[in-house]
């Protein structure tokens, strides 16, 4: 099948089909004697299970990991388990980093009363604050406004 018919049956643009076969996550499709990728039923089917692992968001390189371990018929399981879970350890720093950020927006956003005047603090949060300090502390009391260029 072409590359067309392959994203199509594996549910992975052929875009991203290029891609995979570009960085070695899968080997380069057999061609066509007029020079068109051709792709197998195993090559879709290896297509789905990187859509799926990267449905679950695992990077290009966890994806190779998971495609070497399974693979390999003599993996054990623990090995596929610890990159699952460093996964799931790396999506939770994210996950709370993510929150952070909501805090820091959340304290920005009920220090400024949203209404007609030229005056917002979050736009002062944002323009003042030192470039090492954390906004998601409480703006500070009667911070100096620097002038505007």
């Amino acid at each position: 099948m072409n590359i067309g018919q392959a994203s199509k049956a594996s549910g992975v643009s052929a875009k991203m089909i290029r891609y995979y076969e570009q960085t070695g996550l899968i080997p380069a499709a057999g061609r066509t004697a007029s020079g068109y990728r051709d792709y197998s039923d195993d090559d879709v089917y290896v297509l789905r299970f990187i859509r799926r692992a990267r449905d679950l968001g695992f990077s290009v390189n966890e994806i190779n990991e998971l495609l070497e371990l399974w693979r390999d018929e003599s993996r054990q399981s623990a090995e596929v388990k610890r990159l699952a879970q460093g996964h799931v350890h790396e999506l939770e720093r994210k996950i709370k980093g993510l929150q952070d950020i909501v805090n820091a927006l959340t304290v920005l956003i009920k220090s400024c009363r949203g209404d007609h005047r030229s005056h917002c603090p979050i736009l002062e949060r944002l323009e003042n604050a030192p470039d090492d300090e954390d906004l998601s502390i409480q703006p500070r009391a009667g911070a100096i406004a620097r002038p505007r260029p």
